[in-house]
């Protein structure tokens, strides 16, 4: 008998980082290039750009917002207008811009200081050491790392403060290292040198384990799971990968098999009744365990959740707000969430999913169990993955 078989959108993380390369490396080609809307308002963006526009609307991109403000700063002689949607007007850029600044750009705010949007004149950047926080957004980081490489002398990064999300940004440093542009990483410290041209390289976008954690969360509802994901690979330089081995906490083994991993379950096994997770490198896993451990009745402690409050929406507070619809009881501070009564007692609930594809997906795994919740706004997930529901209920 046949299992499953589930095509995972290509890593739009992956995909946006090789997008600002191949830009500036027109050599580059890409393979499996993601089809989340973040990825295509960002192929987009660089599409007009290289047709002369101006004037660029990335709606809610975070992604695009940070990897643009950087790559226009460094596009001498031309002069950009860089805005978003109402949300992205609130999310906060000063760090970035701050540490653009330092290095010679010239970016203006055009409404409140500190805020998109942003008015950019492009200039040479001839400065080659700059220092910046780690603590707020990896994003900011990765910004400064993939426009270094074009600089005249490189880029010295100095970090300051607690690093959040280190994956991303060694994620960033490895797509550099697979060009042959060095890179070196020392304590609180990132040096990347100078590339004046690349040679043709073809390169292959591997899944996105942030949305194959949906898949994790519906396994552990089920007490026999049996279904591929592709394409996966056991040396991804994802962080979210370690998705597989907050699930083996729920019974689920991971196999790799060719081109991707299979999801079954321990014979046996005897759930736990309480979990605990430090998420300073995957946050973007936080929604996932919240929601399944609701859906199993598990209470849960998740920690190291800081960056949650600046994302496509407060995660921290929406969590909590729509968990207590269902009869939850829920705790958060400015960078936990604690389930303290996984009940569900309210199933005719309709739940919001603020303008974030990740409260659509992750709520998902909850109306699996209890088919009478109602998710408002489904087609939100179009974000990172386009066809989530169509595939969520092949299983």
């Amino acid at each position: 008998m046949s299992i499953p078989k589930i095509l995972i959108p290509a890593s739009k993380s992956l995909s946006n980082r090789w997008l600002i390369l191949q830009y500036l490396y027109p050599a580059l080609q890409i393979n499996n290039l993601s089809t989340a809307k973040d990825t295509e308002v960002l192929q987009k963006a660089l599409k007009n750009i290289k047709q002369g526009k101006t004037h660029i609307n990335i709606g809610h991109a975070g992604t695009a917002m940070r990897f643009l403000t950087a790559l226009f700063s460094s596009l001498d002689g031309q002069d950009f207008v860089l805005e978003g949607s109402a949300r992205m007007h609130q999310r906060p850029i000063k760090i970035l811009v701050d540490a653009l600044k330092q290095l010679g750009a010239d970016i203006s705010y055009l409404e409140n200081e500190g805020y998109p949007p942003l008015a950019i004149k492009g200039k040479k950047l001839n400065k080659s050491q700059v220092t910046i926080a780690q603590n707020v957004s990896s994003q900011y980081i990765s910004a400064l790392m993939l426009i270094a490489p074009s600089l005249p002398e490189g880029l010295h990064i100095n970090l300051s403060g607690n690093q959040v999300s280190k994956p991303y940004v060694q994620m960033t440093a490895s797509i550099l290292n697979s060009l042959g542009i060095k890179v070196l990483q020392k304590n609180n410290s990132i040096k990347i040198y100078s590339a004046k041209s690349l040679l043709h390289k073809t390169v292959n976008i591997e899944g996105d384990w942030s949305s194959a954690s949906y898949f994790y969360g519906l396994a552990s509802l089920y007490n026999t799971p049996d279904y591929f994901l592709s394409p996966f690979f056991p040396d991804s330089w994802q962080g979210d990968q370690k998705i597989a081995g907050y699930f083996s906490s729920l019974g689920i083994i991971t196999s790799y098999e060719s081109n991707g991993i299979r999801l079954t379950k321990k014979t046996d096994f005897i759930l736990p009744t309480y979990l605990e997770f430090h998420l300073i490198d995957t946050p973007d896993l936080a929604q996932t365990l919240a929601v399944t451990c609701l859906a199993l009745g598990i209470r849960c402690k998740l920690t190291g959740l800081q960056t949650l409050r600046i994302k496509e929406t407060d995660r921290l507070a929406a969590l909590q707000t729509e968990m207590k619809k269902l009869g939850a009881n829920v705790n958060i501070t400015d960078n936990s969430f604690e389930l303290t009564n996984p009940v569900v007692n309210k199933q005719n609930v309709r739940i919001d999913t603020y303008d974030d594809h990740r409260m659509a997906m992750s709520f998902a795994i909850l109306q699996k169990k209890f088919p009478g919740i109602i998710i408002n706004n489904p087609e939100v997930v179009i974000k990172s993955f386009p066809d989530f529901w169509q595939k969520f209920n092949l299983i």
